[in-house]
């Protein structure tokens, strides 16, 4: 990493107060995909990196202040950046990525870029990780269970078909796969129980 990296690094680390679903390590993930899948497709790391880094800082804030945290998120992404003096013409990317990569935005990822982070985010959403945190999520919300696996039917299960990259793609489809597993195997513990008779 280079020194702007990071400073970026450090001063987004400092924005998560508390870990749970959207902490700091779900943003070290969803850039560690964000390499890899971005070195595939020749995205420019140089916008995408920073993307990733930047797309949930503003989690923590959306509860107090109702803001979407992608769009407040990409006001504070500019915003730290132009203060460090990063090259103005990444920003603008920038900025839509972190805009576009929400899964209920609406807003279409129009750039490689923006397409990419929105892959590794929704791709931090499905199988072995992806399940962890919907029950870190649940529990967050005071949910248990029924909760937690209506979340995958509302969401985790839509994901596989809302890849824009081919090894985006590759990947869901591994993904997916151990979503349906754990809840087929979760359904059948928790159906009414028959013994062998003795």
């Amino acid at each position: 990493m280079d020194e702007a990296t990071d400073r970026m690094v450090a001063h987004v680390r400092a924005a998560f107060r508390d870990p749970g679903a959207h902490g700091f390590d779900h943003t070290g993930r969803v850039v560690r995909l964000c390499e890899a899948i971005g070195a595939r497709e020749g995205a420019d790391m140089a916008v995408l990196i920073p993307a990733a880094l930047f797309h949930d800082i503003a989690r923590p804030l959306e509860e107090e202040t109702g803001v979407p945290h992608e769009e407040e998120g990409a006001r504070m992404a500019a915003s730290y950046l132009r203060s460090i003096r990063y090259p103005e013409y990444h920003i603008a990317g920038i900025v839509h990525a972190i805009r576009a990569h929400r899964y209920s935005s609406g807003i279409a990822p129009e750039t490689l870029e923006a397409r990419v982070l929105s892959d590794a985010d929704n791709l931090d959403a499905m199988g072995a990780v992806g399940i962890a945190r919907t029950f870190i999520r649940a529990g967050e919300h005071g949910g248990g269970i029924a909760d937690a696996t209506a979340h995958f039917h509302d969401k985790l299960l839509n994901l596989r078909d809302r890849m824009y990259t081919e090894i985006g793609r590759s990947i869901a489809e591994e993904r997916h796969a151990r979503l349906v597993a754990f809840l087929d195997a979760l359904d059948d513990e928790t159906q009414a129980i028959t013994l062998p008779e003795s």
